[in-house]
């Protein structure tokens, strides 16, 4: 699937913008802070129904201004064309709509758009908590299988529902303890053994695509760690349930399953410079898209926002050969420096638009 026409009205600091795309490299260049970002953003909007930034849909909405608008015309690979539109005004919910119709759930629209996105905001996935790296598999794996998101909402209900109980003052209902673990026990050996498998198909593209990047320098690896490892998911939660009443919430489940990355035998966290670390975070990403690409049967749009920072002259132009084959589709890239952008475009000898981008305006 790719995108020929982007609309947007009112997004962030973006008042208004039509364009036409290229089937396969667009470049955006600008200083920071003049609206690549949110360009991008608009189309993370049009994949997944929330920003890549916010989970508050008025913040999207351009200072002053009472609503806003995209619309993507999308094209697949047997030339069928989707039209996707999603508008909102402020204090009402927004509407997304597919050919004219819309939604009755907003999941129905996850994996329709498969994209994936690289930023500078990617280092939270080694730096920060275990959450943003679950989200993470969360993501990727919610775009190939509908009953992903089903399975994930259902346990996340029945993790809200133990916490309650497990909070109150006075003894809980013990039976209703049993009912809401025995869910959370179900739905959580779902997820898991779904994170599990894409983990493990994961995992050797990755590593490929790391040795590429960095001229084979350095062995990196990733590991999956659950609580379901340690036996039938319910007797974990249940043998615990009175640690978990003193705490007034629930310390085991795959809610706080994490992925290891390392560097050798150490956590990446600790041992990789940053050059090291954006290789590990685009590797992963673009390992992400070939699977993504292998489960359903066309290439995601790759988004790579400002990547070539903290990195050599070796692996940008690793990355630039890599991403200019033809296992990658179409492609957004910015950047602040304009020779970044034109030593990719001279290597690709690919279609391309270059579009310049300054104070929320957009020109070509």
């Amino acid at each position: 699937m790719i995108i020929r026409k982007l609309s947007i009205l009112n997004y962030k600091n973006i008042a208004e913008a039509e364009l036409e795309l290229s089937p396969k490299l667009n470049c955006l260049v600008g200083n920071n802070g003049e609206g690549k970002t949110n360009l991008l953003d608009a189309l993370y909007y049009l994949s997944f129904c929330r920003s890549a930034n916010t989970g508050i849909d008025s913040q999207i909405i351009r200072h002053e201004e009472g609503f806003f608008m995209l619309q993507g015309t999308y094209e697949s690979e047997t030339g069928d064309e989707e039209v996707i539109y999603c508008g909102m005004k402020r204090g009402t919910k927004k509407h997304f709509k597919r050919n004219k119709k819309e939604y009755r759930k907003l999941s129905e629209h996850i994996g329709l758009l498969p994209l994936i996105m690289v930023s500078p905001s990617d280092s939270v996935l080694i730096e920060g908590g275990s959450e943003e790296r679950r989200k993470l598999m969360d993501v990727v794996v919610a775009q190939y299988d509908r009953n992903y998101l089903d399975s994930l909402n259902r346990y996340n209900k029945a993790l809200m529902q133990r916490n309650s109980l497990l909070k109150l003052e006075v003894e809980p209902d013990g039976s209703l303890l049993d009912i809401w673990e025995e869910q959370m026990a179900r739905e959580g050996e779902v997820l898991y053994s779904k994170r599990k498998d894409f983990i493990d198909s994961l995992s050797p593209l990755f590593q490929e695509i790391y040795r590429r990047i960095s001229g084979d320098k350095e062995k990196v690896s990733l590991h999956y760690v659950s609580h379901c490892q340690r036996g039938p998911l319910l007797e974990v939660i249940h043998r615990d349930r009175a640690k978990d009443r003193i705490m007034g919430y629930s310390l085991h489940g795959v809610h706080r399953d994490d992925l290891e990355m390392m560097l050798g035998d150490y956590p990446m966290k600790r041992e990789g410079s940053q050059g090291q670390n954006k290789t590990f975070v685009i590797s992963l990403k673009l390992a992400q898209l070939l699977f993504l690409k292998s489960k359903v049967g066309t290439a995601p749009l790759l988004l790579l926002d400002d990547i070539f920072d903290k990195l050599d002259a070796h692996r940008v132009e690793q990355i630039i050969r890599l991403v200019g084959t033809e296992d990658f589709g179409q492609i957004f890239i910015t950047d602040t420096n304009r020779e970044h952008i034109d030593k990719i475009l001279e290597s690709s000898g690919a279609d391309y638009r270059l579009f310049e981008v300054s104070g929320g305006k957009i020109g070509f």
